[in-house]
């Protein structure tokens, strides 16, 4: 638990997500299968065109492996979008290679539900690895 840097501490949000940092700590139950589930109605991005904010639930589902990520610099991770202008696919595929990077799980999917612009609204799901 030493390794996080984050937990109980006041920090900024880094300012994109290449300056985040998702830290992680030791499955507790590393020989059970089960599954980890965040979401947050509260994500924004821009558009990367006309730079208007972009509003969407980002859901991530993981299978963890040996590794769990650690659910404060989860929040500053995604909170770094703010001010970064990214296509709803980009930024729902992003999200699954940071977190398959930091963790390496058995499965996840990250699903963004974007908010309705223009009378359309789209929903994004991208995968790694096999579901249970």
């Amino acid at each position: 638990m030493s390794r996080l840097s984050l937990l109980g501490r006041k920090v900024a949000v880094p300012a994109n997500p290449s300056l985040a940092r998702l830290e992680t700590f030791p499955n507790p139950k590393p020989g059970r299968p089960y599954e980890i589930t965040f979401s947050t109605p509260e994500f924004t991005s821009l558009c990367p065109v006309t730079g208007q904010p972009d509003f969407a639930t980002i859901t991530i589902r993981y299978t963890p492996k040996k590794k769990c990520v650690e659910s404060k610099s989860l929040k500053l991770y995604l909170h770094s979008f703010r001010n970064t202008g990214s296509f709803a696919e980009a930024i729902t595929n992003r999200i699954l290679d940071d977190l398959v990077r930091a963790i390496s799980p058995v499965h996840a999917v990250v699903t963004g539900e974007f908010a309705a612009r223009g009378g359309v609204a789209l929903k994004v799901s991208a995968s790694f690895g096999k579901s249970r």
